[in-house]
């Protein structure tokens, strides 16, 4: 068997297939390689196959069934190796092609894959045979499968047709039945035609009216809008005029009110220091006391007048500071740089302000000190020491106007101290009742 299956005399090896392996039998010859194919050693493979060894049978017949086929058709030894183990596989469907005709049971492609291998004597007219036999089946399953949706069609046509039919039926009687309507619809419209203009007519003549009331209507709007706008602006400037009267009224009042309170408690505290002053007793005058006559330890004028300060006393600064509600209003710039012009600026003020809280803390008096804002370059961040006020004159305006302002503000009668050397300063806040005092006498009670 396999010296026939090899090319012995009387064999089908000449034979020559002359036109393309059917796709049936190519697949059924590329599984019967890859069933073969898994018995024979790496040597016994042609060179292009070795490297699908190790692969499965299935994954062999995907990835390498057009090797297959082609080392099939070249490798004349490799076919015949195929072919043993096909016929080891298959003994009876290999000893039938080699006996005679195929079994006729066989499916046709097997006999076909078979005979391509084996290559026995007749095999090119069994793979014909094959070929044609599966374009006959595949012609006649495309031709069942034709009539079959021929079938189906002629099934749906009739199905339309009597659906077409039964909507036209369905179609005609709603016309008709559309059309009565149509006929009824027009018999109303020609009624509600001739209802329409009668109502047109109406309609004109009452909007003729109508425009004629509007037009009026639009006039006497006009005119009470006009009025209107009129009064409102009449009533803005009532109230605008009324609220700056009303403000105007709140600000003096409450700045008189501040005044006269703060004359009353100067007043007040001048009294009952007054009375310590004078030692006035708590009871009423006795006939005695009124003889004139020299008591023990009573001053005299000459007395009083041996008490008198200097102005460069800077005692006569704490007499001054313990008058009731005595403020003190210092020209800052000018004392330090009375006192310590070599100094910068900005510790100039430090020192001053921290002289004067300790003043504050021991008088109890108010004080201000006023610094002229022309000299800053820059917005001064500056926290106020406690008891000091501190203020910069604004742009334009000076130091010493600032200090006249300060003390126009304050009420007659309150004792206000003003520490300056600057003569125009001193007579201009002694007009306005002010105490000045000198800025070394100043010092002189800060040291």
């Amino acid at each position: 068997m396999v010296e026939t299956a090899g090319g012995g005399p009387g064999d089908g090896t000449a034979e020559v297939l002359d036109r393309p392996l059917p796709d049936g039998v190519r697949r059924r010859v590329v599984q019967i390689v890859s069933d073969g194919f898994g018995g024979l050693t790496v040597a016994e493979l042609p060179a292009q196959l070795r490297q699908y060894a190790r692969f499965a049978p299935n994954r062999r017949a995907k990835f390498a069934g057009n090797a297959m086929a082609a080392a099939l058709e070249t490798d004349p030894l490799f076919r015949q190796r195929i072919g043993e183990k096909f016929r080891e596989a298959q003994p009876e469907l290999a000893g039938a092609l080699d006996s005679g005709p195929p079994p006729p049971a066989a499916d046709p492609l097997d006999v076909a894959a078979a005979a391509y291998v084996l290559r026995p004597a007749g095999w090119v007219k069994l793979v014909t045979a094959a070929g044609e036999e599966a374009q006959r089946a595949d012609a006649e399953r495309a031709d069942e499968e034709s009539r079959a949706e021929l079938e189906r069609l002629r099934a749906e046509l009739a199905q339309a047709r009597d659906h077409t039919r039964a909507e036209t039926e369905r179609l005609r009687t709603e016309l008709e039945s559309a059309k009565k309507e149509a006929e009824s619809l027009h018999r109303k419209l020609r009624a509600a035609l001739s209802d329409v203009k009668r109502g047109e007519a109406a309609l004109r003549k009452v909007q003729g009216e109508s425009d004629a009331v509007r037009t009026e209507a639009h006039r006497q709007v006009s005119a009470a809008e006009s009025e209107s706008r009129r009064l409102k602006a009449r009533l803005g400037e009532a109230e605008a005029a009324l609220e700056a009267t009303r403000r105007a009224a709140r600000e003096g009042r409450s700045v008189e009110d501040m005044r006269v309170r703060l004359l009353l408690d100067t007043l007040l505290e001048a009294t009952q220091g007054l009375r310590r002053e004078l030692a006035l007793p708590p009871v009423s005058v006795r006939p005695a006391e009124t003889v004139d006559a020299v008591e023990p330890g009573r001053m005299t004028p000459k007395d009083i007048a041996a008490r008198a300060l200097s102005e460069h006393d800077p005692a006569i600064l704490d007499q001054l500071l313990a008058l009731p509600q005595a403020h003190l209003v210092v020209d800052g710039y000018n004392v330090t740089k009375t006192g310590y012009p070599q100094m910068p600026l900005e510790k100039q003020r430090l020192r001053l302000l921290g002289q004067l809280s300790a003043l504050a803390a021991q008088t109890g008096a108010e004080v201000t000190c006023v610094f002229d804002g022309a000299e800053l370059a820059a917005p001064v961040l500056l926290a106020p020491p406690r008891g000091v006020r501190v203020l910069f004159s604004k742009p334009g305006v000076t130091a010493d106007e600032l200090i006249r302002q300060l003390v126009r503000a304050e009420p007659p009668g309150r004792p206000v101290i003003v520490a300056s050397t600057d003569r125009e300063v001193a007579d201009g806040v002694a007009k306005a009742g002010a105490r000045p005092v000198a800025s070394a006498v100043l010092l002189k009670r800060l040291s």
